[in-house]
């Protein structure tokens, strides 16, 4: 099952996969509680869930003061991951599997934005979380990518030299790409990740370590 805001964009992936679209925005409770109705509905339980709603509201035009705009990366950030996990959390079968998809900027920082913070947010609650799950064979992880070519988040304002830059801070010479995101969640969701938890997992490139 997939989730997000934009019924247009998941029945279109939808139907790519196989899967079952839902639309909801998952910073608002009772969208979350209708969510967590339709799933317990159709499915009855969870293998895996992956925590990957997010982005950063100030790049995107987001107005207003401090609060404003830091309200607003936190609802984009932290909510839409912690109302979903807190309510689907029962769901989970055992030996089943929870990914946060986060950031390099929780790790190094985002530029004076709100956006590192938030993502930063997850990762203590990540760590709780596998503790509190870790004796029903849950496992709990974050994958925290650093530039990825090919996806929504910079809206068409990363140029050339921004991305030469980006690109330059990695070990490995090249842009990262969704396929190595999915790879390593794939990874974590398996039966040969079961003993990895508390972990926040970088696929960065090295871009962390810096040049």
């Amino acid at each position: 099952m997939i989730i997000g805001r934009r019924a247009d964009v998941l029945e279109k992936t939808a139907g790519e996969l196989g899967a079952t679209a839902v639309p909801a925005d998952l910073s608002e409770p009772a969208q979350v509680e209708r969510v967590r109705a339709v799933l317990a509905d159709r499915f009855g339980s969870i293998d895996v869930l992956v925590n990957n709603a997010g982005g950063n509201v100030e790049r995107h035009g987001a107005s207003g003061g401090v609060a404003e705009r830091w309200t607003g990366n936190f609802r984009a950030n932290v909510l839409t991951a912690v109302l979903p996990t807190e309510a689907f959390r029962d769901l989970l079968n055992p030996s089943g599997r929870i990914v946060f998809i986060t950031s390099i900027a929780a790790l190094r920082g985002s530029g004076g934005t709100s956006y590192g913070p938030m993502k930063a947010a997850l990762h203590p609650y990540a760590f709780d979380l596998a503790a509190a799950l870790g004796p029903r064979g849950v496992t709990v992880n974050v994958v925290a990518p650093g530039f990825i070519a090919d996806t929504e988040f910079f809206g068409g304002t990363l140029d050339d030299e921004r991305r030469a830059t980006l690109v330059a801070q990695t070990h490995t010479g090249r842009a990262g790409t969704p396929q190595d995101v999915a790879e390593t969640v794939h990874w974590l969701a398996s039966p040969g990740a079961g003993h990895v938890t508390a972990q926040i997992v970088q696929v960065n490139g090295g871009a962390e370590r810096g040049r």
